[in-house]
C-alpha cells in the first residue's frame, strides 16, 4: 500500500484523511506467476495498481495466436474502460509473468474516492497522460525499427525487464519470431 501512496504523491498532495480513506477503501491481492488479472470477454469490476511483479498484455491473433501488445511492470495503474462508470468488457488478457502483488479497489470504492477526495481526479488523470505517453513512445518506435533495433531499444527503455520475462513474450512483443530473437541475441553478445 505504501508504494501506492508514495506513487500519488508525486502527482498531487493528499492529507493524512485522504491516504487513510484510500487505505481503507483498497484491498491488496496477490497473482501467483500464470494467474489472470483480467481475461477477455469477462467484465472487469476493479481498478488495481502493480506494486510487485509483471503483467502481461496480449490477445489472440485470427490464427490463434497469442500476440503481446505490451508489459506492465511495477508502478502502474491499471484502469478499466474510459471511464469508471462504464462497463467494461475486454478483448485482451493481463496474466501474471511473475508473481505480483497488487492494490486494488472495486470501481465503487474508486467511485467514493473521486467524489470524496478533492484533486483525486486531477492526480489520477496526470498518472493515466504518463502511462498513455509512455505506452505510445514504446510502441510508435517499434513500427520503423528492424529486429536488431526493436531488441536493443527494448533493452534500453526496458532494463529490469530483459530477465524476468520469457524470450517467446519478448519476440511477440518485438513482432519477431523467437529464433529470430535467439540469433539477434547471438549476433550482439
Amino acid at each position: 500500500m505504501e508504494e501506492f501512496i508514495n506513487y500519488l504523491l508525486q502527482f498531487g498532495n493528499l492529507n493524512k484523511q485522504q491516504i487513510d480513506l484510500i487505505t481503507r477503501k483498497a484491498t491488496e491481492i496477490e497473482l501467483k506467476k500464470d494467474e489472470y488479472y483480467w481475461e477477455a470477454g469477462k467484465t472487469v469490476r476493479q481498478v488495481g495498481f502493480l506494486t510487485d511483479g509483471v503483467i502481461r498484455v496480449f490477445y489472440y491473433n485470427n490464427k490463434g495466436e497469442e500476440i503481446t501488445r505490451y508489459f506492465i511492470e511495477e508502478n502502474h495503474l491499471i484502469l478499466s474502460g474510459n471511464t469508471v462508470d462504464e462497463v467494461f468488457t475486454p478483448s485482451e488478457y493481463l496474466s501474471a509473468i511473475t508473481d505480483c502483488k497488487l492494490v486494488v479497489f472495486s470501481k465503487q470504492n474508486w467511485k467514493d474516492l473521486s467524489a470524496t477526495i478533492i484533486g483525486w481526479d486531477s492526480i489520477i488523470q496526470k498518472i493515466i497522460t504518463k502511462h498513455h505517453g509512455e505506452k505510445i513512445a514504446r510502441r510508435s518506435e517499434l513500427v520503423s525499427q528492424d529486429g536488431t533495433e526493436r531488441y536493443l531499444d527494448f533493452i534500453e527503455k526496458f532494463p529490469t525487464l530483459v530477465n524476468r520475462v520469457p524470450l517467446s513474450y519478448i519476440a511477440s512483443y518485438l513482432g519477431i519470431t523467437q529464433s529470430s530473437l535467439s540469433r539477434i541475441r547471438k549476433n550482439i553478445r
